[in-house]
């Protein structure tokens, strides 16, 4: 798939680290002109220099905002992704906090709602009149395996994952005449910060070891092991390219086997 996605523009959110940052790099083997959005200017910076450069033509970027803030997403990104025509999106943002669903405030919705929903609303409606005048796009959203089966400890994440696909899902319908496909990673248990966090909360929680923690999670993957960023990217990386112009509105378990539904 080398130079496949050549005079193709991609933006990833969430993409100075980890998943984002994975996929970027895989889209940007693919030779795309890729785009990266997230909140720290220094990280996106430094993650940008990490991009490979496969092609003469091939320029890459980023972009600084918090996806939180909705309204700056309207004021400021809406009208500079227009003008960039993007082809492939990529929504991708930190889970939720932590934590039993009955103890979540209402608050924590909230902000999640706002961080993964409608900043995704925002930057796919931004998009959609390039797609729809090329009739050709791809949308791919990072979830979760919390899409099939909620788990345990991640009360709002798993509401705020399950609206999403159910967003997306809806969205395919309505944009696969346009031949725009959207269609839903699902990482498992993956080596990124995010998986730290819920190691160490875990081990407090329970007060065993980080190290007896770890164990137990991976008992849980039928493969044994967590997943790695370039996994994950490599399904994002199909479902951007040609080959997948068939396939739209799915949810893609990448989780060693673990996720137990069909």
């Amino acid at each position: 798939m080398l130079h496949e996605l050549k005079n193709i523009n991609a933006l990833v959110c969430g993409g100075s680290k980890g998943i984002g940052l994975a996929s970027a790099i895989k889209l940007a083997h693919m030779g795309a002109n890729v785009f990266l959005l997230s909140r720290s200017i220094e990280k996106l910076a430094m993650a940008t220099e990490k991009l490979p450069v496969v092609h003469s033509q091939q320029k890459h970027g980023y972009i600084a905002i918090d996806l939180s803030d909705t309204e700056k997403v309207k004021q400021h990104i809406k009208p500079l992704l227009q003008e960039k025509n993007i082809s492939i999106l990529v929504n991708n943002s930190g889970g939720p906090e932590a934590g039993p669903i009955f103890q979540a405030e209402p608050e924590a919705f909230l902000r999640a709602f706002q961080q993964h929903i409608l900043s995704s609303h925002l930057l796919t409606q931004s998009i959609i009149p390039g797609m729809k005048k090329s009739q050709y796009g791809r949308i791919i959203n990072i979830i979760s395996t919390s899409v099939k089966i909620p788990l345990k400890g991640l009360g709002v994440s798993n509401t705020i994952r399950g609206a999403m696909a159910n967003w997306s899902k809806t969205l395919a319908g309505e944009l696969a005449p346009f031949g725009i496909t959207v269609n839903n990673v699902l990482p498992g248990a993956t080596a990124t910060e995010r998986l730290e966090e819920i190691i160490q909360n875990k081990s407090k929680k329970t007060l065993k070891d980080k190290s007896e923690v770890v164990e137990e999670m991976e008992n849980e993957i039928p493969m044994g092991r967590f997943g790695k960023p370039e996994e994950i990217a490599a399904a994002v990386g199909f479902l951007a390219s040609h080959e997948a112009s068939y396939i739209t509105g799915i949810n893609l378990p990448v989780d060693g086997g673990r996720t137990g539904s069909l």
